[in-house]
């Protein structure tokens, strides 16, 4: 059976308190999504601020997805309007997305009181809305919003709503547990009710997590026969958060063996996971399921002994398939595969021996906080190192930088970089917006004599991740840079108590890695 994994992750994920990405990052991560191969990715409320708007205008040119279906997302129309006159309604036809998610109320609770009308306003408003998207050439979800809830208080009103919103030709009715409370014997009771009364319906669910049922209640509605599920990359979402996919989709297909991501995608799910992480500047619980650090790893003693003779005395599945390593506080016995696969990706000749060599200084750089999934360059640059390919296109000497204010608003950053290319020596200047943008300035200044090509890169993204906060000013700090050429991507990453020169370190890699791969 397959299961359409709908994707929420930049609309609702992201109401999770501390999250802000930018529309470029958000366009980033619709395009891992899509990598990941998921069928549907919700990118955010059109019309709802200048953010929203920016994004669903540049998906238009920018996303060119191969797997995945783009939708936008809208409530049904205002009571006092009409679906035509309404200014959010027409801002999903501006989206301009095959697909349409709407929301309303399905609690007589949350009718009467929060939007003050009566049941049968209520569904004209959800038909009006699915009528006019409809015969504007819109394929509508609708998320039937406090559903069980309603549902437990008054069954009569839910079920008329859910009667007349399937009698349009919507593509499915959500049933939503908003507040994420619901059980999973609820979801049972509720569900199995309802489903074998509307053999031909399709329908979805989308649940909170505010119990910790979010996952659980997932998995009982697609064995109830439910065949839409949404949730969020790592949990996101306000509150507690949303069904966690990075969970929900490997206990679906690995544990009850239902499709949902292509099959091939699944070992891409931890480097996905850990890269919209670093996207969002949100470190994922080194015990996450799946995707987590410490997820497949085994302290020494009984647990490493029993390890080393089949790893699946220990683990419930092979880590590989969802695209982490099994780890050992003693030695690295498996997870070699994976680092194999990395190689021949990059091109490189690894043995057995390599890939253990390699697991080993990784282990030991992410204990000192280097983080690789979302980092190939400076990855790269370590896995050549291993192989006694050191980079020598420069030869550092020395750099200094610093800030001026010049006014209330303007403040100036200048860097001196000291380098050695061959026998030539270069003192060059830089001078930017931040310390880092100058680096960077006068790192090329110095290189550009010798590689004239250096002025293709340009850096397109700086995030700072503070390690341990209870170290306070003395706390190390991670330093991700992304960088392009216009034809390829690369990030790379660098670790140090001090930012900038975690920093320069980030940005040596960066150039080298261009170096090394052009």
């Amino acid at each position: 059976m397959k299961i359409d994994i709908f994707d929420t992750t930049l609309r609702d994920g992201f109401q999770q308190e501390g999250i802000s990405p930018s529309v470029k990052d958000k366009l980033e991560i619709a395009k891992l999504l899509d990598n990941l191969g998921v069928s549907f990715i919700e990118g955010g409320w059109p019309g709802a601020s200048p953010k929203e708007e920016e994004f669903f205008k540049k998906a238009k040119s920018e996303l060119n997805l191969a797997n995945a279906k783009l939708v936008s997302f809208g409530s049904t129309r205002k009571l006092s309007l009409s679906a035509d006159k309404d200014p959010q309604v027409q801002a999903l036809l501006d989206a301009d997305t095959e697909y349409v998610c709407i929301v309303g109320k399905s609690s007589k609770l949350h009718i009467t009181k929060a939007i003050q009308a009566t049941v049968d306003e209520a569904i004209e408003m959800a038909v009006d809305t699915i009528n006019y998207l409809v015969q504007n050439k819109k394929k509508v979800f609708f998320d039937a919003e406090h559903f069980f809830d309603g549902y437990k208080e008054d069954p009569e009103t839910s079920l008329r709503i859910l009667d007349a919103v399937i009698s349009t030709k919507v593509e499915c009715f959500v049933f939503c547990d908003t507040n994420g409370g619901t059980l999973p014997s609820e979801v049972h009771e509720i569900i199995s009710e309802i489903i074998s009364k509307y053999p031909k319906a399709n329908f979805g669910v989308h649940f909170q997590n505010d119990n910790g049922c979010a996952v659980a209640n997932s998995m009982v509605a697609v064995d109830l026969g439910v065949n839409h599920v949404q949730g969020t990359i790592n949990g996101y979402g306000e509150r507690t958060g949303n069904a966690d996919l990075c969970t929900l989709i490997p206990n679906l297909t690995l544990k009850k063996g239902y499709k949902t991501i292509p099959e091939h995608s699944l070992g891409q799910l931890t480097q996905t996971a850990n890269h919209i992480a670093e996207l969002v500047n949100v470190a994922i619980d080194s015990r996450h399921p799946y995707v987590g650090s410490s997820a497949f790893t085994h302290k020494a003693g009984l647990h490493a002994s029993g390890m080393a003779k089949d790893s699946s005395l220990y683990e419930h599945i092979d880590s590989a398939a969802v695209g982490n390593f099994t780890r050992t506080t003693v030695s690295e016995l498996a997870g070699r595969a994976s680092v194999l696969t990395k190689a021949e990706e990059f091109g490189l000749e690894f043995n057995n021996d390599d890939a253990k060599k390699l697991i080993e200084e990784v282990q030991n750089l992410e204990h000192m906080g280097y983080q690789f999934e979302a980092a190939d360059g400076s990855l790269y640059i370590l896995m050549n190192k291993l192989k006694n390919i050191e980079p020598k296109f420069f030869k550092f000497e020395s750099f200094r930088v610093f800030s001026e204010r010049r006014n209330s608003e303007n403040v100036v950053s200048e860097a001196v970089c000291k380098i050695i290319v061959d026998e030539n020596r270069y003192v060059k200047t830089g001078e930017g917006v931040g310390p880092v943008d100058a680096l960077s300035k006068a790192l090329k200044s110095a290189l550009e004599n010798d590689y004239s090509r250096v002025n293709e890169i340009k850096l397109v993204d700086y995030k700072v991740r503070i390690i341990d906060s209870s170290d306070g000013t003395e706390a190390k700090t991670r330093v991700l840079i992304e960088f392009t050429d216009s034809n390829k991507k690369w990030s790379t990453i660098g670790v140090h108590e001090n930012i900038i020169n975690a920093s320069w370190n980030a940005l040596c890699d960066g150039f080298n890695y261009y170096f090394m791969t052009s």
